[in-house]
């Protein structure tokens, strides 16, 4: 589901509470239950995530960072319309943990950690997913507690930045069938008075040596970015000779380098970043009190083009699978920063969705020199894993121990169990191999396998399946393609045929979209642009969608209604949305 769902009226919500249940017992689900309400529960099971998980009991004392200080006299300024026992306003930080409460508590429904691998699918991991606002009404959510609550969720910025400093949730009784959560727009007002605090407050310390640095450099005439892990500042020299694409890898570089949570890391020397033959950016920590909290990129033009290839943390960004989605980037940046520390990592996702080619392009290294051994469970025999411990720990024992060597361990779900009790013990003995885990949800999970999954949790990333993202198809087709004959044009897609393509709901991800391309590449006989008519059978004869329901309907007014407050900038619409153009030209086609 995404950002701005409405509340659906009493049948769906009827029909949602029933494949809930069934969700929970392991039974079919019935037809009409949306794909992404779906990938929530099954992303909730994956992380083990209870339906009967109860109360946090004593709610935990507020926080005392910068959002907590920002929200506590906004949360004060709003107590006399929030003591009316309905309403209770909660916000969390940037990894769903509660730091604020206002309103009257609710015992029975407290959490204090409001992520989804703890408590399942809710609307602040919702609107820290999505980066607007969202909602999530009482059968949607898996616990039991919240069967009867409805909250709606708006992500907090701070000022200037990109990325969703916490969010503001505002929380009631199950609200009637029929309309959105009636307390959307106080909680967008809420989330605006933070901002405003937060910007009253002005930058922490360690922000303002970032930023005192970056003005250094600028004022000395270099081109320099600066980043902090939450967002990033660009001067007019640096936007002039790289690429956007070069500035988000090197943000990903960056970020790696922090740290996973992008305010304290260890930098080990001074890393040279080449974009382009002829520029080259040198990436250089800020600190505070001893801690890496920023990073500094100076931009050099290098016409001898001496420094080494980009590079995006620990994998060659020219490996990484392409994508440009909101979606997509936030996996593969998380990825990235996750496999910087040398811990084991689990890449979760449908089959097909790339989950083996990132893991080898982050095994592989900057350079890409490095080789991981590749074992696949699927068609390993038992036992495979004792002869793999030589490789992970290269401690061979008596005679010459083999080197250690990255290992990417595919479709964990298809280990035996000895592979699985053994995996798990040199897990608890080595907690910092050099391994990537893929798994592939969907099959029963034995008590051995939950075991493993769940040491690997809390270092694991859910790649998403290309339907969530279809406005990475124009980049995947092209990179998809095969190279053409000499002297032929390289393959291209018409617009009516990427429509088609888009309808499709793509249970082989990436995997079938790649069969698809070889297939038409193959029966080409004529020149040009690939037409929807040369596309298989299945493609081009996809039932007609559906008519639009509720929410989809309430999505389509909201966006038409934005495109006419802006005149019709489709630039401005987006961003007043919180979505990628992209993803607006998609919508505005299928209104057409």
């Amino acid at each position: 589901m995404s950002s701005t769902d409405s509340f659906r009226p009493a049948p769906e919500q009827a029909l949602i509470r029933q494949a809930r249940d069934r969700f929970l017992a392991g039974l079919p689900l019935p037809d009409g239950v949306p794909e992404p309400l779906v990938s929530a529960w099954r992303r909730a099971a994956f992380f083990g995530v209870p339906s009967d998980l109860p109360a946090a009991g004593t709610p935990r004392p507020a926080g005392d960072g910068a959002l907590a200080g920002a929200a506590r006299p906004v949360l004060e300024r709003l107590a006399g319309a929030l003591d009316d026992a309905e309403r209770r306003v909660i916000v969390a930080d940037g990894r769903c943990r509660v730091v604020c409460r206002g309103g009257t508590p609710s015992p029975g429904t407290l959490r204090d950690d409001l992520s989804e691998e703890v408590v399942g699918h809710n609307s602040a991991a919702l609107a820290l997913r999505y980066g607007q606002r969202s909602e999530s009404h009482g059968p949607e959510h898996v616990l039991d507690l919240w069967q009867e609550v409805s909250a709606v969720s708006v992500p907090v910025r701070r000022p200037g930045g990109v990325r969703a400093l916490g969010t503001v949730t505002l929380a009631r009784g199950l609200c009637a069938p029929g309309g959105g959560h009636p307390d959307a727009a106080l909680a967008e007002a809420v989330a605006a008075a933070v901002e405003a605090e937060l910007a009253a407050r002005g930058p922490r310390e360690p922000e303002r040596r970032l930023l005192d640095a970056f003005a250094r450099e600028r004022a000395a005439g270099r081109a320099v970015l600066a980043f902090d892990g939450r967002s990033r500042l660009v001067s007019e020299a640096a936007a002039g000779l790289l690429s956007p694409e070069a500035v988000a890898g090197l943000e990903r570089q960056a970020v790696a380098l922090l740290g996973a949570d992008g305010t304290a890391g260890r930098w080990d020397g001074e890393p040279v970043v080449r974009w382009g033959g002829a520029v080259a950016a040198r990436l250089l920590p800020v600190r505070e009190a001893g801690a890496v909290t920023g990073a500094l990129a100076v931009v050099e033009e290098d016409p001898a083009g001496t420094g080494p290839e980009p590079g995006a943390g620990a994998g060659a960004a020219s490996c990484l699978p392409p994508g440009s989605s909101a979606a997509w980037r936030r996996a593969v940046e998380r990825a990235v920063e996750l496999f910087s520390c040398p811990r084991p990592l689990l890449l979760a996702g449908e089959r097909g969705t790339g989950k083996t080619t990132l893991g080898r392009a982050l095994l592989r290294g900057p350079d890409g020199a490095t080789e991981p051994l590749t074992v696949d469970a699927a068609s390993a025999p038992e036992g495979e894993l004792a002869a793999l411990r030589p490789y992970l720990t290269a401690d061979g024992g008596a005679g010459p121990a083999p080197v250690a060597r990255p290992v990417l361990l595919r479709h964990a779900e298809r280990l035996g169990q000895r592979d699985v009790a053994a995996l798990v013990a040199l897990l608890d003995e080595r907690p910092r191999l050099p391994l990537i885990v893929t798994h592939t949800p969907g099959t029963e999970v034995g008590p051995c396998l939950a075991r493993l999954l769940d040491t690997l949790g809390a270092r694991s990333v859910t790649l998403p399946p290309l339907r969530e993202r279809p406005e990475d198809l124009h980049i995947l087709l092209a990179r998809l393609s095969p190279p053409p004959p000499p002297g032929r044009p390289p393959l291209t897609w018409t617009l009516e045929a990427v429509r088609a393509l888009e309808a499709q709901p793509w249970p082989g991800n990436v995997t079938e979209l790649a069969a698809l391309v070889r297939e038409v590449a193959r029966g080409r006989r004529s020149g040009g642009p690939v037409r929807r008519d040369e596309l298989p059978r299945s493609v081009r004869q996809r039932a007609a969608p559906p008519r639009p329901g509720t929410i989809e309907r309430a999505e389509r007014e909201t966006i038409l209604a934005a495109l006419r407050s802006h005149g019709g900038n489709k630039a401005r619409t987006a961003a007043s949305l919180g979505i990628a153009r992209a993803t607006l030209y998609r919508k505005l086609r299928g209104y057409e």
